[in-house]
């Protein structure tokens, strides 16, 4: 059985972090055997961060070494079929969600004073009085800085929100009237964007990549589709 490690459940999806709902839509859309710990710690993680899996004693972190890891595992029933061209696509699609969409996306939960009303008491509320204020302070500071090191939080604003409505339209028009990302048939870049797209529609979080999401009739028709086939009622 594998066990996967990850941040409690919010907001009636499968987890508020995009790299550990991807690797567990990945494990439903293949079918593989796995239990969920909830309650597990960054600071007990291989790298400090989740997710990361427990497979036969074998512990990977990292969301896209775990799927490199299963997949050399278990097989690949999901790429396996996929040409070359559509394994770049995969490939540059993965990036934009988790290199370039990942940081205004990050900026609307921990900067922006509507998503950090609701992050902080979802994430820090059930801390003792003495620790509810300091944690989340040191928390948001630290967010701050990896968000001017890597450079868009050097931007105002709206520039924050325009890049990551770009990223959204890019992967509307990838998207296009297409089942899934590259065609008729499922892919692992689905877990990916499923949970990248996820993450934006459902929290209660006001920002303009929420409403961009919204208004592209096929991106939540897309949700909604992945939802409802690996998830049903979660």
């Amino acid at each position: 059985m594998i066990r996967l490690y990850q941040f409690k459940r919010q907001w009636g999806i499968a987890n508020p972090s995009p790299f550990c709902m991807k690797v567990e839509t990945y494990l439903r859309m293949t079918g593989l055997a796995y239990e969920v710990l909830e309650e597990a710690s960054p600071l007990n993680a291989p790298k400090k961060k989740l997710p990361y899996i427990d497979d036969r004693e074998k512990v990977i972190p990292d969301s896209g070494f775990i799927i490199d890891y299963l997949k050399a595992s278990y097989g690949n029933p999901l790429d396996g079929g996929l040409s070359r061209a559509q394994q770049a696509e995969a490939h540059l699609l993965r990036r934009l969600c988790e290199e370039s969409l990942l940081w205004p996306v990050v900026y609307s939960r921990w900067i922006d004073d509507r998503g950090w009303s609701v992050i902080k008491p979802a994430f820090f509320g059930a801390l003792p009085p003495v620790l509810r204020e300091a944690v989340p302070w040191l928390a948001q500071r630290r967010v701050k800085r990896m968000l001017w090191l890597q450079g868009v939080g050097r931007h105002r604003p709206e520039e924050i929100y325009r890049l990551g409505v770009e990223d959204l339209a890019a992967i509307a028009a990838c998207l296009a009237d297409k089942p899934f990302l590259l065609g008729a048939a499922p892919a692992s870049i689905d877990a990916a964007a499923y949970a990248t797209l996820a993450n934006i529609i459902a929290p209660p979080i006001a920002s303009p990549l929420k409403d961009y999401a919204l208004s592209q009739e096929n991106v939540v028709a897309y949700c909604e589709r992945m939802r409802e086939r690996y998830y049903g009622a979660v």
